[in-house]
């Protein structure tokens, strides 16, 4: 099992206990597309972009070409290592103006890791070399239910190798490890009104979605991981300051539906021994997916108190000039006993007839963080308009 951010503390009482949530294939909550990540990580309820796919696939549904594929970059964690990567590919259709299909890849590689066994405590011994990756593919339709609102159904399988079929036969941590994979859908709600000011024509809207409803994953056949299930609500407005100028404000918040390891339903839970806490990896293991997507709102030590701290915020704001040039702006929090990811974040791009080129930088608000100066990069085609410009041309 595998996580983006570890962290540790000496036992205390529940309202100063380290307690993230740990999932299979963290790859899939970070942001692929620089756009968002210029915004503070958020893109549940912004303007529908040829990225929507990730965020909310009912966006689609609002957007003015029939067709676009972009391709998005992220050199991850370069502050620690510099081989860990995250390519994004993400293509939709749309085949009248209601309804339509979308797709996307991704891929998710963490570097060339030596693999090593303790051998009983003898010393440790390198057993080889593994290219640990994840990946998913996924499909959804998207459909305009109003004029103002639209759905989105995704199926998506998710794949995850961490250990590239190489294992240890001695006659210790003799376990076989093998790749994972699962199914999971998401439902995306997306509302959009337009509201007449004195400037023009304002957009308020408002996404909803939940994301990764699906099974577990194991890498032993023992231990049974909850992959990152987690529902997102925000809301953006737009507001035009002339013809040429536009502001949009958004602000969103996401919380992972995935039960406590430190757990109030755990067996032997006492309240005043944290060292009760902790689910063994047996009770862990033998929650249903279900079962604990319903216990994470309701099983931490700390109770309303933590369960609020579950919830990362993202804040952003992007200025649009004639729609070819974008500046944007954004803060990303996440609560510090939850994993402590906080970080400013800044982007920009430019729309050029058929071709959007967005690129973000991250600055992270403490030096040590590995997510700082983290920069991603995304290049987006209108396929209708290529396909309209190569008509004409043909004429």
């Amino acid at each position: 099992m595998l996580a983006l951010v570890g962290v540790t503390r000496a036992a205390g009482t529940a309202d100063d206990t380290m307690n993230p949530l740990i999932t299979a294939m963290p790859s899939l909550t970070i942001a692929p597309d620089a756009r968002a990540a210029g915004m503070g990580d958020i893109g549940v309820a912004t303007t529908a972009d040829y990225n929507s796919q990730h965020w909310n696939a009912a966006k689609f549904a609002y957007l003015d070409s029939h067709g676009g594929i972009t391709a998005n970059y992220t050199p991850w964690l370069r502050k620690l290592v510099g081989d860990i990567d995250l390519a994004h590919l993400e293509g939709f259709y749309k085949w009248d103006d209601i309804q339509g299909i979308a797709g996307s890849f991704t891929y998710f590689t963490m570097g060339e890791v030596s693999l090593t066994t303790n051998n009983g405590g003898t010393g440790a011994t390198t057993i080889g070399t593994a290219r640990p990756n994840e990946w998913a593919l996924d499909v959804s339709y998207y459909r305009r239910l109003h004029e103002y609102v639209s759905m989105s159904a995704t199926l998506r399988f998710m794949y995850s190798d961490i250990n590239n079929g190489i294992n240890y036969s001695g006659n210790f941590n003799s376990q076989e490890y093998k790749a994972a994979w699962t199914m999971a859908a998401d439902i995306g709600l997306y509302y959009q009104q337009p509201i007449d000011i004195k400037t023009g024509t304002s957009f308020f809207r408002l996404g909803f979605t939940l994301k990764n409803l699906g099974g577990k994953m194991t890498y032993n056949e023992v231990t049974r991981n909850f992959i990152p299930a987690s529902m997102n609500i925000g809301a953006s407005y737009e507001i035009p300051c002339d013809k040429y100028n536009k502001v949009t404000l958004s602000v969103e918040a996401n919380r992972l539906m995935v039960p406590s390891r430190k757990s109030k339903f755990a067996q032997n839970y006492n309240a005043d021994d944290e060292l009760s806490w902790r689910m063994t990896d047996e009770e862990y293991s033998q929650l249903s997916s279900l079962k604990g997507i319903f216990w994470s709102f309701a099983d931490a030590p700390g109770g309303f108190k933590e369960e609020f701290r579950e919830v990362s915020w993202g804040a952003g704001a992007e200025y649009t000039y004639d729609r070819k040039f974008f500046a944007r702006a954004g803060y990303r929090y996440e609560n510090y006993y939850k994993g402590n990811r906080n970080y400013f974040t800044v982007g920009a791009g430019f729309h050029l007839s058929i071709v959007t080129l967005d690129v973000s930088y991250c600055i992270a608000t403490a030096a040590s963080n590995p997510l700082d100066q983290t920069l991603r990069f995304s290049l987006g085609f209108d396929i209708a308009g290529i396909k309209d410009l190569v008509n004409n041309r043909r004429r």
